[in-house]
């Protein structure tokens, strides 16, 4: 028998945890810490199993006494364990080394080639948005008709096929064979010239351009940019197409739509007004694990546009084994993703407060 104290307990709300996203953002913030120094620690190992960067780099180009000097002048023939601490220690200072090859800041290349990075992905996750979620929700509509088989044999082809691939296939249709959008670049060269007379160049050329007030130079650089953006961008579309056809099904399922389907709601306006936000949330904890697929897609469709950006900057110090620039590059990867994990994580659980406990 229940007691009326019983059904108060049974009834009495649960209050929410006070604090608790507060404590939430700072576990995630403190985590960020071990997680950046693990990887740079990694990074820096892994750099130096084939010997020091100067014999990687000069080896067989310079003769063995001014190879022996050049080692020495770098410290790089000290104990490994000196060598890390040092090297930690400029990373503190936002310090990454001088290039072997030529001897340029690597925080200066960072920043000169890091904002065509971001702008180009950047324009890979609008294009993801504008196919990803349109055509995941089309594709829960029409579930289990010939529209939603072929949008998921086209989201898994989308996801499957080698970025560099999807890239030159584009590039021979749309500016070998059509002719309508330029194969490389990230501008035409009047652009180029424009933009690099501007004061205060922030590195982004849609923000440099539209301070010009140029509006063909808006166009030539949104142009130059289509291609490399859907080759980038269709990767993560097909990821986001198959999420949100999925949540969009499950949340179809749930007993506040069947309640507004028994109310003779259609099931169109069901898609788009009541099972559409909701599953918009798990979109959001992926977004901070696609920017590092697109980071390091960046390298293979920056290589391939000759968008001169971080991942274009890798793939050309790599060649040279120049491994002191590989290394600045690759720590500062790391550190943009899990910054940004930290700040989706930080979204995700402002929008659904079931993250946070």
């Amino acid at each position: 028998m229940v007691t009326a104290v019983d059904a108060a307990a049974v009834v009495k709300p649960v209050a929410p945890q006070r604090g608790g996203l507060w404590r939430y953002i700072l576990i995630r913030l403190v985590l960020i810490i071990p997680t950046v120094f693990i990887l740079v620690t990694v990074v820096f190992l892994l750099m130096r199993v084939t010997g020091d960067p100067i014999t990687a780099a000069l080896g067989g180009k310079l003769p063995p006494d001014q190879l022996a000097e050049r080692i020495h002048e770098a410290g790089y023939d000290r104990p490994l364990i000196i060598q890390y601490a040092e090297y930690i220690g400029g990373v503190f200072r936002g310090d990454f080394g001088n290039t072997i090859t030529d001897g340029r800041p690597v925080v200066t290349i960072l920043l000169q080639y890091g904002s065509a990075t971001l702008e180009l992905a950047l324009y890979a996750l609008i294009v993801a948005f504008v196919l990803g979620i349109p055509l995941g929700l089309l594709a829960a509509y029409r579930r289990d008709r010939w529209q939603d088989a072929a949008l998921r044999i086209g989201a898994i082809l989308g996801y499957a096929t080698p970025i560099f691939f999807l890239g030159m296939v584009l590039k021979l249709i749309f500016s070998v064979g059509l002719g309508v959008l330029p194969a490389s670049g990230r501008a035409g060269t009047r652009t180029e010239l424009a933009l690099q007379s501007l004061d205060g160049q922030t590195g982004i050329y849609l923000i440099d351009a539209i301070r010009l007030g140029r509006a063909d130079a808006i166009g030539d650089v949104l142009w130059h940019a289509v291609l490399p953006a859907l080759a980038l961008g269709i990767l993560t579309a097909g990821i986001f197409l198959r999420l949100v056809r999925t949540n969009v099904i499950g949340t179809l399922g749930s007993q506040y739509v069947t309640s507004a389907r028994a109310r003779g709601v259609g099931e169109y306006r069901l898609v788009t007004k009541h099972a559409y936000r909701p599953a918009l949330i798990p979109i959001v904890t992926v977004i901070g694990l696609q920017i590092a697929v697109l980071l390091s897609g960046a390298v293979l469709t920056e290589t391939t546009f000759e968008w001169k950006g971080i991942g274009f900057m890798l793939s050309e110090y790599l060649k040279a084994r120049d491994f002191v620039a590989v290394q600045g590059i690759v720590v500062m990867i790391a550190v943009v993703v899990a910054v940004t994990n930290f700040i989706v994580d930080v979204v995700a659980a402002l929008i659904d407060p079931r993250v946070r406990y």
